[in-house]
């Protein structure tokens, strides 16, 4: 039995090939899943980019100088070395652009697994955690794609929101925030809508993109990236998920003193990066910090409690739900070379926005 992957050169994000791999007996204890869906966003994008410094590339094996990008989606259990884990079982994780993974199951419970292979340990826990979409209360059949496309980001979102507001915003007014019209932007405006209606939402994107920004009704104002100057000059923060150096200065500049926090998410302007996710030295204002989501999450349910904290990001959630209703048009694609010119296409530039794209190897 084979099963494939997307491999793509990590010295070179816009070089990947489809590679067929040999699957031999599954280990003891283990699950075998048939991958049945996944989304492709920007975010695998950021996941690529700083792949080799985040550890990105160590969750699922490649030959070397490759490596395969994680996706967010749904997968079938197909056979099963594991006594608590049933045959036909559907779950919700982290997986690979591939067809197939084999999975070893540890802290079981109702709603979920572990995955406890050795080489994901190293990693953030968050990642290797799976649903069991039979006893999860996020699983809703009628909108599994949604889930794929904005979950991961808007967790993302929400995280950083809570962040802002424990800080009390670090005393700004507004927030601008950098890639508007990307998802996980998407979903810290409308979480900042929600809890912090006090603070002004400033999208940046390109020009091309700014009606669609303005139609999602999740800011209060959107500015061309060639605009930074039209700015008001009041005591903001700036989250950056572009990476791009050049747009970063620029905001850096504009506001100086008025910025009380650069909060650096990802990069989805990956030829225009300079340095680690868009880190820029020298700067006026306060240096740029990167938000790394995994550990954000472990400290909220730490502090909430794992029932308080998915409560609060339920709620959100379902709010988020409505407010994007409609504005982004779901597009399904078989078969894992899809995958493949998606992914490119995405490291390109070239997907619009308001499109979801959904892949079903």
């Amino acid at each position: 039995m084979t099963a494939q992957q997307v491999h793509v050169r990590r010295d070179d994000l816009s070089n990947a090939s489809l590679a067929e791999i040999g699957q031999g007996e599954l280990a003891d204890g283990a699950v075998r899943l048939e991958i049945e869906s996944f989304s492709v966003t920007s975010n695998n994008v950021t996941y690529a980019v700083v792949g080799e410094q985040v550890g990105y590339w160590n969750f699922f094996p490649a030959p070397e100088g490759w490596g395969i990008v994680p996706m967010w989606g749904h997968a079938k259990v197909i056979e099963s070395k594991c006594p608590d884990i049933a045959v036909g079982e559907r779950v919700y994780g982290y997986l690979p652009m591939a067809t197939h993974l084999d999975a070893i199951p540890g802290k079981v419970s109702a709603g979920g697994f572990t995955d406890m292979t050795h080489y994901r340990q190293p990693m953030s826990p968050i990642y290797n955690q799976y649903a069991r979409l039979a006893a999860d209360p996020e699983h809703d059949p009628a909108h599994e794609a949604e889930r794929m496309i904005f979950g991961p980001l808007f967790k993302t979102g929400f995280l950083i929101e809570y962040f802002m507001r424990a800080n009390d915003w670090f005393g700004a007014e507004a927030v601008i925030l950098t890639s508007a019209s990307s998802k996980t932007a998407m979903g810290l405006a409308s979480v900042a809508k929600q809890n912090s209606p006090g603070i002004r939402r400033v999208g940046l994107t390109s020009a091309g993109n700014v009606e669609f920004v303005k139609g999602t009704g999740l800011y209060d104002e959107v500015v061309a990236y060639g605009d930074v100057g039209s700015l008001e000059q009041v005591p903001g923060v700036s989250v950056d998920f572009a990476g791009n150096g050049a747009l970063l200065a620029q905001i850096h500049q504009h506001f100086g003193e008025n910025l009380k926090y650069s909060c650096l998410v990802g990069v989805t302007h990956i030829d225009e990066r300079r340095g680690p996710v868009g880190s820029a030295s020298g700067l006026p204002g306060p240096t740029p910090t990167l938000f790394f989501a995994p550990d954000h999450a472990v400290a909220l349910f730490k502090e909430l409690g794992p029932q308080e904290a998915g409560k609060r990001m339920a709620a959100a959630w379902h709010s988020f739900l409505q407010a994007v209703e409609g504005s982004v048009e779901i597009e399904r694609h078989a078969g894992l070379e899809a995958a493949r010119q998606t992914y490119l296409a995405m490291v390109g530039g070239t997907v619009d926005p308001a499109k979801g794209i959904v892949i079903e190897p």
